[in-house]
């Protein structure tokens, strides 16, 4: 079965740095340790304030699945990350293993 990479890239509001930060390990700890999900948060190299959030899921349907499997304290808290994005909004990508 393909595994699915998804992911989701934006910038944030430079004043909202600190608080982004402290939101996304609060996040990330919920969602691998309570959610049992695989996900993490990159900075993009040389771009400062630009991150790309990453779900990696063992299926397809595992996939198709991702958002009905979140509680209600995980959904509030991935909303909420929209409070420190920039202007251009996020980016969602989904890649799925051919090989």
């Amino acid at each position: 079965m393909p595994r699915v990479l998804f992911t989701i890239s934006y910038g944030i509001k430079p004043e909202a740095h600190a608080a982004y930060e402290a939101h996304v390990a609060k996040l990330k700890h919920h969602l691998t340790s309570v959610a049992g999900k695989n996900y993490s948060v990159f900075e993009v190299k040389g771009k400062k304030d630009q991150y790309m959030e990453l779900f990696v899921t063992e299926s397809v349907e595992e996939f198709d699945a991702l958002e009905d499997n979140l509680d209600p304290e995980s959904e509030a808290m991935i909303a909420q990350i929209e409070e420190f994005t920039d202007a251009n909004g996020m980016k969602y990508t989904t890649y799925v293993e051919k090989f």
